[in-house]
């Protein structure tokens, strides 16, 4: 299957560091479709040979277990080549053109790794230069929009010259090989379904946290935060992948037929949960790994008055027959006090109870999606070591079964953007977001973003290295739960 797949931002900081690489593992694991070419788009005046020399050097920052040796890359590096552009100027398309058409290619993937404020532009040009063609592909990364009146328009815009069929809009949370094994875990194992419901789930937990600031982002966060960052996209799409009924087959449109029900499921808000059920905070200065880190308002690029939120904790509930009344915690932020992201499934306790458990813990399942990738489930057991002098032991102790996928299936295994990029070229929407999607979850988070807009307390400081502000603990211990670090 001969292919073209041009990079529009070809020079830019996420081809080099996720795009490259993922597809360069592709082609290690012969997985990438034979035939294909792959066009970096820049303003920079390069040749395809001094493209090639600079993405060489780029995979020179890469982790060592993906860096190809020069001979695997001189084998690479004959798929690259590179168009100058300037996306604004119409007339620039023209060579792009030329260049798709030295060779027919079956499929024509055009990924927009670029200023959101573009996409609109980068779209009307393609169709006024006739490179909408059937056999097209848009790719969009996000954020798509700021609210949801911005992402509407781009997606309208996007609309009038591509079909839905065509676009391609990623989060690469949804290419994790965890996430893709929830759906695995729930919907291929009779085991878990008939108790994934209220009667038997007490609360759900996502956290999503780094211990990275905004690093060299400050300008970039500074209009975003941490709502618009994470929340808005990457943990809806988590709380869609756990809450939504079984779909009717496994093709896209189910899927996500079933993800947007959820998203029309959330409880909308109301003056007093934004006030009691969402905690937001920034964070002040601290330690990480024994080193000093400045606060968020030292960081370059940053208003030193900012009251841009770093960190997120929020409490919410679906609102239909499966989900009535279990509590929804999600919570991310950044300089928290350990990187990783993991969904925490707490069962209710037994009904009547015969034997001790330990107090506040829960049967819980446990998915790990980074940095550790695999499913706990915590159980609880009696040690036999433990008998009183009259010979019985009704405490029990928690236990736990640990499946660590890396280990299971080695460590070859195919990485989020990997998995994504191999599925645009494939055609396959399953893993990428629908518009209405979209726009239901801006229109959830834009009460927040609205009630933010007038709340003269700012986000709440938290010290660097830590969980974040003590509210959101104050937040869930008011069901009577904690976060899973506290129990």
């Amino acid at each position: 299957m001969a292919f073209d797949l041009v990079f529009f931002g070809g020079t830019g900081d996420l081809v080099w560091r996720k795009l490259m690489p993922a597809l360069f593992q592709a082609y290690r694991h012969d997985t990438l479709p034979e035939g294909g070419r792959i066009i970096g788009v820049g303003r920079d005046d390069l040749s395809d040979e001094q493209y090639r020399q600079q993405i060489q050097m780029r995979f020179e920052q890469v982790d060592g277990a993906k860096r190809p040796n020069s001979e695997e890359f001189a084998r690479f590096a004959s798929l690259l080549c590179y168009v100058r552009m300037d996306l604004t100027n119409p007339e620039a398309y023209a060579k792009l053109k030329t260049r798709l058409s030295e060779r027919e290619a079956n499929s024509v993937v055009m990924y927009l790794s670029t200023a959101p404020s573009l996409f609109t532009t980068v779209c009307e040009q393609l169709a006024a230069s006739g490179l909408n063609t059937p056999q097209t592909r848009i790719v969009l990364e996000k954020p798509l929009g700021h609210d949801l009146a911005s992402n509407r328009a781009i997606n309208e815009a996007v609309g009038k010259v591509f079909k839905e069929q065509q676009i391609f809009r990623i989060d690469h949370y949804l290419g994790k090989p965890a996430v893709q094994n929830l759906f695995a875990m729930r919907f291929g194992n009779a085991l878990f379904e008939p108790l994934w419901r209220r009667e038997h789930i007490a609360n759900i937990q996502i956290t999503m946290s780094e211990e990275l600031g905004v690093e060299k982002r400050g300008a970039f966060y500074e209009t975003t935060g941490a709502l618009r960052d994470m929340v808005q996209n990457h943990a809806l799409q988590l709380l869609c992948a756990i809450a939504m009924e079984p779909p009717i087959n496994a093709h896209a449109d189910a899927i996500r037929d079933e993800k947007l029900k959820v998203l029309r499921s959330l409880k909308r808000w109301t003056p007093e949960t934004l006030n009691q059920h969402v905690i937001r905070g920034q964070y002040a200065p601290g330690i990480i790994d024994g080193k000093p880190v400045p606060a968020y308002c030292e960081e370059a690029g940053v208003h030193p008055d900012s009251s841009t939120e770093t960190f997120v904790a929020l409490r919410t509930e679906i609102a239909n027959w499966r989900w009535a009344g279990v509590p929804f915690y999600i919570r991310t932020g950044k300089r928290m006090a350990s990187h990783e992201a993991h969904i925490h499934i707490n069962f209710r306790s037994t009904p009547h109870e015969i034997f001790k458990n330990p107090a506040g813990q829960f049967n819980t399942l446990v998915i790990h999606l980074q940095p550790k990738d695999g499913l706990e489930l915590h159980l609880f057991a009696q040690d036999q070591s433990k008998r009183n002098q009259a010979g019985s032991n009704n405490a029990l102790s928690p236990v736990h079964l640990d499946l660590d996928f890396d280990k299971r299936f080695g460590s070859q295994r195919v990485g989020a953007y990997e998995r994504l990029l191999l599925d645009v070229l494939g055609g396959r929407l399953n893993l990428f977001v629908r518009s209405d999607e979209q726009e239901e979850a801006w229109r959830w988070v834009e009460p927040i973003l609205h009630h933010w807009r007038f709340d003269a307390l700012g986000p709440r400081p938290y010290g660097a290295g830590t969980w974040g502000p003590s509210a959101a603990s104050a937040m869930i211990a008011r069901d009577g739960f904690c976060w899973s670090e506290e129990t």
